[in-house]
């Protein structure tokens, strides 16, 4: 098999300014980015990513879910395609790099081919996968977890935002509900960039993380119910303080994590507390657990732990406790030969480099399920993500491209 030379790179200049006009679309407050999915601004963002792909002679599809695929033909019509991609969602207060790096530096390998004149025998699909990021509708990884039969599609459709919103309505409004049934393409393999979201690579001042294994996690969504009454008039002994629940609750997932340390994580995120009122002790908390671990064992026994204790904290204070999972996935170990051709590729080129676990869930992680996939990640400033100082230099994001580059190329093997 052809491999592509030491030599071919891709331009990262271009890729950089792509990335900083896309941004313009859904500015945060901050100098990042809020494309929420399926919002007015993802919907605009998804139309100028197709029309530059269509621009570099790539097709369109569009599942049901709303994923794009925009495919270069290869020479042979009968070989399965090597897909390249991520996500242009974001969080409400993200980065300009979470995800959309990963796709726009697949737009970049296009044009590179192109202006090379290099043909592939595989065709080459550029992919967009639809709300990775789970923020305005859980889970996380909706798109290519129903791709992959994890979640079902009408599942996700029925999934609701804060304002009562369902997933598929949003999507058919922004008018980017496809015809396309999902799962229906096949592919060769996967692969995937992504900032590391993590200090590690900066820290050790290594250019590439290879990532071998991902973390997986279990989004558990608790509620506490206790009694509303007058803060003023209520003896502390006859309380039902929601809000207690919620506070005792939060140092136990901090005891939890931290007794598997260093092989797990455990976070507090979204808590709404009822009816939010100063002078009235909240009746009811909602709030989200998100446990993570790259050891099946270790993160079933977190779970465990949680729905064993947390139960009897409530009754103690005289609260009832209810938990749903609602997001899940176990540790995948990514395909070693996708793995292989990334560190090869960061080898060829001459980037220094390391094995990394992914802290953070991808749309590899389902995609693994299906397919051989492999990720590789580029450092990112103090580890800062899903914020909007989330930083990276052109000289990481051209690093990151050009491993992907090497890689995605020499899997979809050169012609000629």
């Amino acid at each position: 098999m052809r491999v592509p030379g030491e030599n071919l790179r891709i331009n990262g200049e271009r890729l950089w300014q792509t990335i900083h006009t896309i941004a313009e679309i859904g500015p945060g407050v901050a100098g990042g980015s809020n494309r929420q999915t399926v919002t007015d601004e993802d919907g605009e963002a998804r139309s100028l990513f197709q029309r530059w792909a269509e621009e570099a002679g790539c097709t369109t599809g569009v599942d049901q879910m709303g994923s794009m695929f925009l495919t270069r033909p290869g020479t042979d019509p009968d070989a399965l395609p090597v897909m390249v991609g991520s996500h242009l969602d974001t969080q409400p207060t993200g980065g300009r790099y979470d995800g959309v790096l990963g796709v726009l530096a697949a737009l970049e390998i296009v044009r590179t081919l192109n202006d090379l004149d290099i043909k592939t025998r595989h065709p080459i699909t550029i992919v967009n996968w639809t709300n990775e990021e789970g923020s305005r509708f859980a889970p996380a990884m909706m798109g290519s977890g129903v791709f992959a039969g994890v979640i079902s599609q009408d599942e996700a459709y029925a999934r609701t935002d804060a304002d009562g919103k369902r997933f598929g309505d949003e999507l058919a409004r922004i008018g980017w509900r496809g015809v396309e049934e999902v799962g229906a393409r096949k592919m060769k393999a996967f692969f995937e960039l992504h900032i590391e979201q993590g200090p590690i690579l900066e820290a050790e001042g290594v250019d590439i993380g290879v990532v071998t294994h991902g973390q997986g996690l279990r989004w558990i969504e608790v509620t506490v119910t206790g009694e509303e009454s007058h803060t003023g008039t209520t003896p502390m002994p006859m309380r039902k303080n929601a809000g207690r629940g919620l506070a005792q609750i939060t140092e136990l997932v901090h005891e939890i994590a931290m007794a598997n340390q260093p092989n797990a994580v455990g976070t507090i995120g979204q808590v709404n507390v009822y009816p939010n009122s100063r002078n009235i002790i909240p009746g009811k908390a909602v709030f989200t657990i998100d446990f993570r671990s790259h050891e099946l064992d270790c993160l079933n026994g977190m779970l465990e732990r949680l729905m064993s204790e947390a139960p009897k904290l409530c009754e103690g204070l005289g609260l009832e406790f209810s938990a749903e999972i609602v997001g899940q996935f176990d540790p995948p170990a990514f395909d070693e030969s996708c793995v292989k051709a990334l560190r090869d590729a960061a080898e060829r080129l001459g980037y220094s480099h390391r094995d990394i676990v992914s802290g953070a869930g991808h749309d590899t992680c389902w995609i693994n399920k299906i397919y051989p996939t492999a990720m590789v990640m580029c450092p990112c400033v103090d580890g800062l993500s899903h914020n909007e100082a989330e930083d990276i230099t052109m000289e990481w994001s051209t690093a990151g491209a050009e491993v992907l580059f090497h890689a995605v190329v020499e899997t979809a093997e050169i012609v000629g």
